[in-house]
Formats: structure tokens, C-alpha cells, sequence
């Protein structure tokens, strides 16, 4: 593995000049994101366990549970979760992972984020209105079971 200790300390790459940060971080940046990606949950847990931060974001403000949540892995939705990853940080464009599971129509995932405590009302569009949107009075009703 490459070192991490870059990943460890500096959680949000938003806004860091890609020139700044060397090669093989950058590389293991994508690999992490790849990983979340394709629900690679015991590599990036690894990662993880040797000091990569649950919270790490892209240059898109993208989490790696958001990435993992809209591509569908409950898995390592609960890996990031039960590793202290924020199940309501927005991306720059004000999404929630809880938002973007019910557009992608991911029910595992949508579960998952809940348990951990995912706030419906976070976000732009948030998950009520995404699920009003399309058409899903059950998540809706659901959404407002839990407080929302």
C-alpha cells in the first residue's frame, strides 16, 4: 500500500491545486474513489484501518460513502458509516448520499444511510423532494415517519 499519511491529515481535497499533491497520492486518491465506486468493501476498508479517512472527498466535494451510495453497495455504505463517515455531507452541488441512493433507486442503500441516521431534509434537492419527484409516496410517507 502507499502511504497514506497525506489522506489521514487532509480528509477534503476541494479546492487543493492538483499540482500540489504528489503523484501516487493523487493515483491512490482514484483508487479509493474506484474502489467506493465498484463496492471494493474489504480493499478500502484496509485502507481505511491504516489511517485513510472515511470522510476523504474528490475535487467534486464527492464522499466516499456518497460514491458508494449512488452506485449501489449497501456493503460499503456500512463500512464507511461504522468507520465515522458523514451520511449527510453534501457534495458541491448540495446532494446527499440519501438523496442520490433514492434517485438511483438503490432500497439497500437507502436503508443503510437511514440507520445511520441520514436526515431526509439535508440537501438540494433534498430526499423527500427526490422521492416526491419520482413519484415514491411510500418513501415519502416513510421519510416523514422518521421525523422528517
Amino acid at each position: 500500500m502507499l502511504s497514506v499519511g497525506f489522506l489521514s491529515s487532509q480528509a477534503n481535497l476541494e479546492g487543493v491545486n492538483q499540482s500540489e499533491i504528489p503523484e501516487d497520492v493523487q493515483e491512490l486518491v482514484s483508487q479509493l474513489f474506484d474502489m467506493a465506486r465498484r463496492g471494493d468493501t474489504d480493499t478500502l476498508a484496509q485502507y481505511i484501518d491504516h489511517g485513510v479517512d472515511a470522510n476523504l472527498r474528490n475535487q467534486d466535494g464527492n464522499s466516499l460513502l456518497m460514491i458508494a451510495a449512488y452506485s449501489g453497495h449497501h456493503t460499503c455504505v456500512e463500512m464507511l458509516a461504522a468507520h465515522g463517515a458523514d451520511v449527510n455531507a453534501l457534495n458541491d452541488r448540495g446532494q446527499s448520499p440519501l438523496a442520490g441512493a433514492i434517485f438511483k433507486q438503490e432500497p439497500e442503500v437507502i436503508d443503510s444511510l437511514l440507520r445511520h441516521g441520514a436526515d431526509p431534509t439535508a440537501g438540494q434537492p433534498n430526499a423527500i423532494d427526490t422521492a416526491r419527484m419520482f413519484g415514491r409516496e411510500d418513501l415519502v410517507e416513510r421519510l416523514h415517519a422518521r421525523g422528517a
